[in-house]
């Protein structure tokens, strides 16, 4: 039986990731580069172009032998024209990614949201597999989603079918979301909106009056411009008591959303992944476990960590050629 290859694409902001891999689930070649944004929105494609070249040659893979090409990228997208319309991580207009890889590859090539692929990834090769009712959740830098519904992998007109990091779960919009939106459930729990979240708790209930707490005492002496969500989540794990304050917090308002994914998508499974998540996998998924029962009209399902780890995206990307499927 000939082995089935694909190559997958996760393209950040931050860093682009390119990989070869197989029907079985494995990963055998990778790339990652930071993302060139220099050199204009044809820059990332020529960009991503250039990485699967090394790999194909440092691999030594024929591309007879590649199904197609998988690309999983934040959004928004435009599935239409093949490419990302004013994405929120990169400073261009439109940045065309199908064309040009098919022309230059004359391979088929599938663009997904990140966490669209992402879900697709953990139906395939994680612990969804067998479940006709699954969600992938990423809390990171910003907060995404995938769903499949009775087994069918939902997209959207555009391809934007699951902003649920742009669920509104504060009315009175006390932050302001990078879209441009208040109260957007991005805009408190993500890697991006825990400091403003923090700062904002801080100042409201008066926590800088409290004594024998080294985050305080931090913000006391140096001000906010040092907290980010890492510092939160490392003070609270050393027991730092306003740190643990935030943190169960942060996990009631994510509680908040993950009881709005339940109620719109029904899942029986939930797994949750991205950068915040995986570094922090018991302060993260604890408290939304404690609270979410409060908010969810639907029954409460399986919430985990994702075993695919920082790769879950890679994998959708994959997944998305080797198990090409039809939205309903």
């Amino acid at each position: 039986m000939v082995r089935r290859m694909a190559i997958g694409v996760d393209l950040g902001g931050t860093n682009v990731r390119v990989a070869l891999g197989d029907s079985d689930g494995r990963i055998v070649g990778r790339i990652v580069e930071r993302t060139e944004k220099g050199r204009g929105p044809e820059g990332i494609s020529e960009q991503i172009i250039r990485m699967i070249r090394s790999l194909i040659a440092a691999e030594k893979v024929n591309l007879k032998d590649v199904g197609g090409i998988g690309v999983g990228s934040a959004g928004p997208l435009d599935i239409g024209r093949g490419g990302l319309m004013k994405p929120t991580n990169l400073p261009f207009d439109f940045v065309p990614l199908v064309r040009p890889l098919e022309e230059e590859f004359n391979l088929p090539t599938y663009l997904l949201n990140d966490c669209v692929a992402a879900v697709m990834g953990e139906k395939h090769f994680g612990l969804g597999r067998g479940c006709d009712n699954l969600v992938y959740v990423t809390i990171s830098t910003g907060i995404g989603g995938g769903a499949y519904v009775d087994g069918h992998l939902l997209i959207g007109k555009d391809g934007n079918a699951h902003e649920i990091g742009h669920f509104t779960i504060d009315f009175e919009g006390k932050l302001l979301c990078g879209c441009g939106r208040r109260g957007h459930w991005e805009a408190y729990c993500s890697g991006n909106g825990i400091p403003n979240y923090s700062r904002l708790l801080i100042e409201e209930e008066g926590l800088l009056r409290v004594e024998g707490s080294q985050l305080v005492e931090d913000i006391r002496r140096m001000g906010y411009e040092n907290i980010t969500a890492k510092t939160i989540y490392d003070y609270a794990k050393a027991g730092d008591y306003v740190a643990r304050i935030i943190v169960e917090r942060v996990g009631a308002l994510n509680a908040i959303g993950f009881a709005c994914v339940i109620d719109a998508y029904d899942p029986a499974l939930i797994t949750v992944g991205g950068s915040v998540t995986l570094n922090n996998p018991d302060l993260v998924i604890g408290p939304i476990k404690r609270h979410v029962s409060r908010h969810a009209r639907n029954r409460v399902p399986e919430i985990a960590l994702t075993p695919l780890g920082e790769d879950a995206v890679l994998y959708g990307a994959i997944a998305s050629v080797l198990f090409r499927e039809r939205s309903s």
